[in-house]
């Protein structure tokens, strides 16, 4: 989700996941825990963009932060009829 809404405004329009790249879980996520989610834009080509998306959890009632998952993402700009299109970067 963090990916797909970076990737849309990024791209200035939908944006749908072509490739996962790469993805790690470190840890598990329980219930309660706070998640946060950070996004980096890797690279960019014509339509597409590659992102590095890191999960992060607080452990529940205050525990220390530790790194769940991160992954590799590449996703690509499409327009009202499901194609690709150029990039509209901001």
């Amino acid at each position: 989700l963090a990916g797909g809404s970076f990737a849309s405004a990024y791209s200035g329009g939908k944006a749908v996941t072509v490739a996962i790249d790469a993805m790690t879980f470190h840890q598990p996520v329980s219930v309660g825990d706070e998640v946060s989610c950070y996004v980096d834009l890797v690279k960019t080509g014509r339509t597409s963009m590659t992102l590095h998306v890191e999960t992060w959890a607080r452990q529940r009632f205050g525990g220390k932060t530790v790194k769940v998952t991160e992954g590799k993402f590449v996703f690509v700009g499409i327009d009202e009829n499901g194609k690709s299109r150029r990039l509209d970067k901001k």
